[in-house]
């Protein structure tokens, strides 16, 4: 098998956890600098704003390897949507397509069901309630929390940070309650 389809292929999760494992200590040795996305946000608006708002007032040039970082992750994603992306459906377990039918989703060709990911949503309630609202909901979680999921589950919890594994629990604990209380009522509207 040639490397190219290799890498196509999905990995299991045996191959890829300890990858993204290993990410932490690879951090950790190479300059001290800790695993997260959400910070890159701050960084970007402490470079680009002027504005005398405490908030952004540090040196971000500091953390100049975040945003290189995310700018990576950005172009790994392109890079991987264009030119590596497995050919293959992707394989939604029966009883979770049953699920989501039911709420009025039907269309199962990618990862995000264009029902509700569809351009012609972003003006709608409905785009209104997943897009907006939702992301508010996203930012002000990470905010209040201190970091996001991926900050707080693979490199806090990894140095045995206690708010960490009170974050991801309630993390969980919300994905959960949005999945199978939020998201019927919502579908209900439409």
């Amino acid at each position: 098998m040639e490397l190219l389809e290799f890498i196509k292929q999905p990995w299991p999760w045996y191959v890829a956890g300890p990858l993204i494992g290993l990410t932490v200590p690879t951090l950790l040795l190479i300059g001290n600098k800790s695993f997260g996305i959400s910070s890159s946000l701050r960084h970007i608006c402490a470079a680009c704003m002027p504005a005398d708002i405490p908030f952004f007032k540090y040196n971000w040039r500091k953390e100049i390897w975040n945003l290189v970082f995310v700018l990576g992750v950005l172009i790994g994603g392109f890079i991987a949507t264009n030119f590596l992306a497995n050919p293959n459906s992707i394989v939604i377990n029966p009883q979770t397509i049953k699920d989501l039918s039911a709420l009025g989703i039907k269309d199962f060709n990618g990862l995000m069901p264009s029902d509700i990911f569809a351009t012609e949503n972003i003006f709608s309630l409905k785009g209104l309630i997943f897009f907006v609202i939702g992301g508010f909901m996203v930012g002000f979680g990470t905010r209040w929390a201190g970091g996001c999921t991926s900050g707080h589950a693979i490199m806090g919890i990894s140095n045995l940070q206690v708010p960490s594994v009170i974050a991801t629990c309630c993390f969980m604990v919300g994905g959960f309650a949005s999945t199978h209380l939020l998201l019927p009522l919502i579908f209900k509207l439409f």
